[in-house]
């Protein structure tokens, strides 16, 4: 809602899972956090690995596992899974709060909750002083993380306010702490006009430069 009570209205969800519908193959898999695993089925027609109604909880800390870890290693995750994208919702740039980043920490909670997620400690996510950031002086374990990559690819480059760096994220009010990077074994697929919606397509073997990554063990 506006300053003088007018309402803008992002459709960003919707149009993500129309392109979803249009531009993927009818067996596609998509891999998101729980809370979007309805609206995928029922909009994208797609199939989800988790949704509202998954009482598997290995399977959800899979999931988080995958989001919580370095891209390489949450490859093994994905191909396990049979992943063929992975979708993340973003407010950086319009302000919308309800984002991957701020439910983040439930990822790493339950994803470190089961034995194939010994390697998740949630104090590897947090600064020395006990502060959860994504500026620079956030712990470079959450900095270097799978659903830090796909929430701020190229974003880095991006002007959201005024007087302010490229890469001013509006929800946390921060410039981001890791801004030049690039994807190895995923390649971004659509990102929605606001960027809320990001969806990234998972490379087969014969697409990446190094096939030997390590496994998720």
């Amino acid at each position: 809602r506006q300053t003088d009570g007018s309402r803008i209205i992002f459709d960003d969800f919707r149009e993500s899972y129309y392109w979803l519908r249009q531009n993927t193959e009818p067996d596609a898999r998509v891999m998101s956090w729980w809370d979007y695993g309805y609206q995928i089925t029922a909009m994208a027609n797609r199939t989800i690995l988790v949704d509202n109604n998954t009482w598997n909880n290995t399977h959800i800390s899979r999931v988080g596992q995958a989001m919580s870890s370095t891209e390489e290693h949450a490859y093994g995750i994905m191909r396990e899974l049979d992943v063929n994208y992975v979708l993340v919702i973003f407010g950086g740039l319009t302000g919308y709060a309800s984002d991957d980043i701020n439910k983040f920490l439930w990822m790493v909670r339950i994803g470190g909750s089961t034995p194939e997620g010994e390697h998740i400690k949630e104090p590897d996510y947090y600064t020395p002083q006990g502060e959860f950031r994504v500026d620079r002086e956030g712990s470079p374990v959450l900095l270097n993380c799978l659903m830090y990559k796909l929430c701020y690819y190229r974003f880095g480059q991006v002007y959201t306010e005024a007087n302010q760096p490229t890469g001013y994220d509006r929800v946390r009010n921060v410039e981001i702490g890791n801004k030049d990077f690039d994807l190895t074994v995923l390649e971004e697929a659509y990102t929605s006009e606001h960027w809320i919606v990001r969806i990234y397509k998972v490379k087969s073997m014969s697409n990446l430069g190094d096939p030997h990554f390590p496994s998720e063990e």
